[in-house]
């Protein structure tokens, strides 16, 4: 090999981009992870209040308040029961965009009896205590006999509606590609719970009027880039075939018709990994990772990341930091795996850090902040 060759390669190879385990080691250096709470039972779902305190969900069914840093011993009364079990319980959580004005908190929980349940949207004003004047702004329709696949993560977007995904309830997934009903669909509502007239199948006959998108699995986050007002979610294949997805109105995301997934079984569970009319997911994970939460983040600690996308991953413990450009994945590294824990939710802070949060026998919320 001459010498202008293994010049050129050399030259190559210094203009990729580090990936994997050097990237995340070159990275470690530029920031600090630290645990802030602890004893958090089965934590789900996390808020960032205006003012730095935090109010965290429980699968097993309280709220609980972070204020100054400390969690306080007492959950949050006047919280709805859940219907805990399975995937079910008390899950995510947001706050009004208007919440300095209002204190309005958005829950989601699973609710009804083990034959037949559902996943309900809650709203109530937090006083700091206690949350009052609680009311259901949605139910998904109609109940199901599994508690598993609620979906459940909710966002506000840029026009104040709020989404929320509701699962396939895993034995129902061919309900999925069925307008008349909630399975396997992201919803969209006003901040009480009406219809908004724009709604993609509004005036379609026998179609639930909340649906903003179908064709989706076990749907476990969603997130909106501010800058762009594009909403992506991730959602959990079977075995393999999980997905990140850019969502539209109308749109259908093709399961169970078209997947990159088996069934637990082995066996294939549609012959199909593209179809005529449904979407490609972004980013596909084969093997499966668990895709839990996820934040697109635009803060001012760390602006290499601004626009990024970074999603938790239950079976492997990481964080995985997805590189985008002009809406288009570029790469993907894994970050945060000293935690060495599942990891369920990641929220960007007003002061520009990460938040995480772990499960375990003693869940954690970490802070991920500039070095």
């Amino acid at each position: 090999m001459t010498d202008k060759i293994i010049a050129s390669l050399i030259a190559i190879a210094l203009s990729l981009p580090l990936s994997g385990t050097a990237w995340a080691q070159s990275y470690a250096a530029s920031y600090n992870l630290e645990p802030l709470v602890e004893g958090l039972d089965a934590p789900w779902g996390l808020a960032i209040l205006p003012d730095g305190d935090m109010l965290v969900t429980e699968l097993t069914g309280n709220l609980r308040h972070i204020r100054n840093g400390k969690l306080v011993a007492q959950p949050v009364a006047g919280v709805p029961q859940s219907l805990y079990g399975g995937q079910g319980g008390l899950m995510d959580i947001v706050i009004h965009p208007n919440y300095a004005a209002n204190q309005l908190v958005y829950l989601s929980l699973s609710v009804g009896t083990a034959s037949a349940n559902a996943l309900r949207v809650i709203r109530g004003r937090f006083t700091g205590s206690a949350l009052e004047d609680v009311s259901t702004i949605f139910e998904a329709a109609p109940t199901k006999n599994t508690k598993v696949h609620y979906g459940a993560r909710m966002v506000f977007l840029p026009d104040d509606t709020l989404l929320i995904n509701v699962g396939d309830g895993f034995d129902l997934r061919e309900q999925s590609q069925n307008l008349n009903n909630h399975f396997g669909s992201s919803v969209r509502v006003t901040d009480d719970g009406k219809v908004p007239q724009d709604n993609p199948f509004i005036d379609l006959a026998d179609a639930q009027p909340e649906i903003f998108s179908y064709g989706h699995r076990n749907q476990q986050s969603l997130a909106v880039d501010r800058a762009s007002g594009k909403i992506y979610q991730t959602e959990h294949g079977p075995r393999g075939g999980d997905e990140l997805n850019l969502i539209e109105a109308g749109k259908n995301y093709g399961w169970p018709i078209a997947t990159y997934g088996i069934d637990y079984s082995g066996a294939r569970i549609s012959p199909y990994s593209e179809y005529e009319g449904t979407e490609q997911p972004l980013v596909s994970w084969t093997p499966s990772i668990g895709p839990s939460g996820m934040t697109v983040y635009d803060g001012a600690q760390f602006p290499d990341w601004q626009g990024d996308i970074f999603v938790s991953s239950l079976i492997y413990n990481k964080i995985i930091h997805i590189e985008m450009k002009n809406g288009k994945p570029q790469g993907q590294n894994d970050l945060f795996t000293e935690i060495d824990d599942r990891l369920r939710d990641i929220r960007t802070g007003a002061d520009g850090a990460l938040y995480i949060l772990s499960e375990g026998s003693n869940g954690k919320l970490w802070r991920v902040s500039r070095r």
